[in-house]
């Protein structure tokens, strides 16, 4: 028999690794809790007299995975999201990693809760995975209050218990302010495993302003990786990016130890080739980030990668392939 639960969260995997419709993840997200709520009597009593489908939650297609994975076959929809994945080259860099600086959940503006997105990261091959929810400012994407903040470091206590040896390390994606100051309580952030700080309001002040603002944030010693550091975003609509002066802002991250981040959304592939070109020739730290919103989207690693491979940066100069212990310290 294959896990039916198993199943369904795999094809969510697979169309949030595809890039998929929300509403289509969802669907198979919702049977699954469905499915984690009923025992194995119940499961297989419903699939035997055809009442799977009267749940709510669950549907035809949902209901016929279930079906096909308690008699032993892997669901059809599965198969053939499995035979739609591209083969990806040999990536010695992607091997060489053993985690994920940014990830979103629920907590935040992402869709599935730190477990499932935890277990996500630890089924990757990942030996850890920075849980880095948005701070307050932001709201729009339910960023964290300190309370909340507070709040969700004792659940992460909690699950690393559960999960170890795989290690959930505490973060946070706050926000640069105007000013360069950072929107969350300093002594939070010096309890925190990693410190992303990201622009994500006035992304279009003069080349001037923008370049004091990151170079301030960049210099506050919580800091430990700038994330998508252009804002730009190359689907649908678009978004130009910011200006600033690349040379100030990768000169401060070199003298200050803050990682680059290689942004391996598809929407963003942040920074653009020429600067990546340009960090790493300024000496530069990386890390490659998924900034993933989604479990099936901590598999995008390989798009930063395959970037950082083809300019020659070195598995040292990442971050990631840094163990747990050492990201700590």
């Amino acid at each position: 028999m294959v896990d039916p639960l198993w199943a369904l969260r795999q094809i969510a995997f697979q169309l949030e690794r595809a890039g998929e419709p929300t509403y289509r993840v969802r669907a198979f997200r919702r049977a699954a809790g469905v499915v984690e709520g009923l025992s194995a009597e119940e499961l297989a009593r419903r699939c035997g007299d055809g009442t799977l489908a009267a749940l709510p939650g669950i549907g035809p297609v949902t209901a016929q995975v279930i079906a096909e994975a308690l008699g032993g076959a892997e669901p059809s929809y599965l198969t053939r999201l499995l035979g739609q994945q591209p083969a990806r080259p040999a990536d010695d860099l992607r091997a060489a990693l053993r985690g994920d600086c940014h990830a979103h959940s629920d907590w935040s503006d992402g869709g599935s809760p730190p477990l499932e997105m935890a277990e996500a990261a630890r089924d990757l091959g990942h030996e850890w995975m920075a849980l880095t929810d948005h701070s307050p400012r932001l709201t729009v994407a339910s960023g964290l209050s300190a309370q909340r903040l507070r709040a969700q470091l004792e659940l992460i206590s909690e699950l690393n218990a559960q999960l170890a040896p795989f290690r959930i390390l505490t973060g946070i994606e706050v926000d640069i302010l105007e000013d360069g100051s950072l929107d969350q309580d300093p002594d939070l952030l010096g309890q925190l495993d990693v410190v992303v700080a990201s622009v994500h309001s006035k992304l279009r002040m003069p080349a001037g302003p923008m370049t004091k603002r990151m170079v301030a944030a960049v210099r506050n010693p919580h800091v430990d990786v700038l994330g998508h550091c252009t804002g730009r975003l190359i689907t649908g609509r678009g978004r130009p990016e910011s200006a600033f002066d690349a040379d100030e802002v990768f000169g401060a991250c070199r003298e200050h130890g803050v990682a680059v981040e290689i942004n391996c959304r598809p929407e963003r592939m942040d920074p653009p080739d020429r600067l990546l070109r340009l960090a790493a020739e300024t000496g530069c730290l990386f890390a490659i980030d998924t900034d993933a919103h989604a479990p099936g989207q901590l598999s995008w690693q390989g798009n930063g990668t395959a970037r950082a491979t083809e300019l020659g940066i070195a598995p040292e100069r990442v971050i990631n392939t840094r163990p747990a212990a050492e990201m700590r310290r």
